[in-house]
């Protein structure tokens, strides 16, 4: 059953079109649950994606990783099924279930055969509604999580990380790991992994996407089936989150012989009429790969690392603009100087046509290529849900990406990019560089 469910896979990817072309409708179901549908018969399967808002950020004070071991133990059995008893039946399926979670949302995701719906969608509903939550596994996951946990400790990227975030957010569920600390994760009990489940799961922060072998008749009722037990309302959502992070380095020592920094800087939400633009900044300036500016002048031109990199962070509560690098720790301090000189380049002067037009032409190409399978189709609608875009934005994606003009990066580019505002946090030894607050 697994090769045929992997075969089907690739006879779906066979059969997508090249073009980002997505037919979507709109499902409601007569409990009132609704869902974004593209029905492809076609093959007998179909992926369910379910996302509840809030996801991590939303553990009570005390808490902090309750969400996330809770949401470990969600495969680790329900009812009269204990973990192994659980994993038997969706192997014996040929079903696909999965559980993310991380600090906006929770994330179900569910691939089956039409043959076994039913019994796929029982075996997800007993892991969402009715989990176990028993002793015995949740001491098991909490045991994986702490592991990981200490690996982190030794971990530089990780350290940059949770430096920066502590930096940038403060007191906010951003400012702090969602996994928790080695405290906070010992302390949590199975009262705490019930208080988590109700604080997340509940119908007024839920988004659904479904691709596949269904039709809007079927999918309403096997919604009620699903989630029609789940509560109305679940914990408040965490506030905005405000960025504290000023221009500046912090050194955090780590013996190593190669440091890692990551930087950044307040950055655009998404539903911002001008994050198409920005979108192609980003391109030019540090997500082009070798042929962006920071890849250019950073590895190519200086040898000073092997990967450079900048991205939109648009979360749900804040938005940062943010890059990594890594270097030797001789050598950290130039890169950080020809990044920040970079930065302020693009600030003054915008970009070029030519780079314009190369950075459209690869957003818009690079756009249908994420098209290629059920599963992501399903998450790409559950996003454009929670960012409130419209059910054709598929179709209209493009054209607003076409109609970034230069002027429009160039005047983006110059309220965006605050090199004074720049923050660099370094990991390791780095030679020639101390924590300063200010440029």
């Amino acid at each position: 059953m697994i090769r045929l469910f992997a075969a089907l896979t690739v006879a779906l990817f066979a059969s997508l079109p090249a073009r980002a072309e997505v037919e979507i409708q709109e499902v409601v179901s007569p409990g009132g649950i609704t869902a974004w549908l593209v029905q492809e018969p076609s093959i007998p399967f179909m992926a369910l994606e379910l996302r509840f808002r809030g996801g991590a950020s939303l553990d009570a004070p005390g808490k902090r990783g309750a969400i996330n071991l809770m949401t470990g133990l969600l495969e680790e059995g329900s009812g009269d099924l204990d973990s192994r008893a659980f994993a038997r039946e969706v192997e014996a399926l040929a079903a696909s279930l999965g559980y993310d979670v991380g600090d906006d949302s929770l994330s179900v995701s569910a691939r089956f055969l039409t043959e076994n719906r039913a019994a796929a969608v029982e075996l997800l509903r007993k892991s969402i509604i009715e989990p176990s939550f028993d002793q015995e596994a949740l001491d098991r996951v909490r045991g994986q999580v702490l592991t990981g946990l200490r690996s982190d400790a030794q971990d530089p990227n990780k350290i940059a990380r949770a430096a920066f975030d502590e930096l940038a957010f403060g007191d906010h569920p951003y400012g702090s790991n969602y996994r928790g600390t080695i405290d906070s994760v010992n302390a949590l009990t199975r009262e705490d992994m019930l208080a988590a489940h109700s604080a997340v799961f509940a119908k007024d922060r839920l988004y659904v996407g479904a691709v596949g072998d269904i039709t809007p008749e079927e999918l309403g009722p096997l919604l009620d089936e699903l989630l029609g037990a789940l509560p109305d309302e679940g914990a408040p959502q965490p506030g905005p989150a405000e960025i504290l992070i000023e221009g500046g380095t912090t050194v955090v020592p780590f013996d190593t012989p190669q440091s890692v920094a990551i930087f950044g800087q307040a950055g655009i939400e998404q539903d911002d009429p001008d994050f198409f633009a920005a979108r192609v900044l980003n391109q030019v300036l540090g997500a082009g790969g070798f042929e962006s500016r920071l890849m250019t002048e950073v590895r190519e031109k200086r040898g000073l690392t092997y990967g450079v990199y900048s991205f939109l962070v648009p979360q749900d509560h804040a938005a940062t603009y943010q890059g990594q690098v890594a270097s030797a720790n001789e050598r950290i301090a130039e890169a950080v100087s020809v990044i920040r000189d970079e930065w302020a380049q693009a600030a003054a002067d915008g970009v070029t046509q030519e780079e314009l037009d190369a950075a459209k032409l690869y957003v818009t190409g690079a756009y249908p290529l994420r098209f290629d399978g059920n599963a992501p189709i399903a998450r790409i609608m559950v996003g454009m849900q929670m960012l409130g875009l419209p059910i054709d934005y598929i179709a209209t994606r493009n054209e607003k990406v076409e109609a970034v003009m230069l002027d429009d990066v160039r005047r983006v580019a110059g309220e965006l990019l605050d090199p004074e505002s720049l923050h660099f946090v370094v990991v390791g030894q780095p030679e020639g560089l101390e924590t300063t607050v200010g440029n």
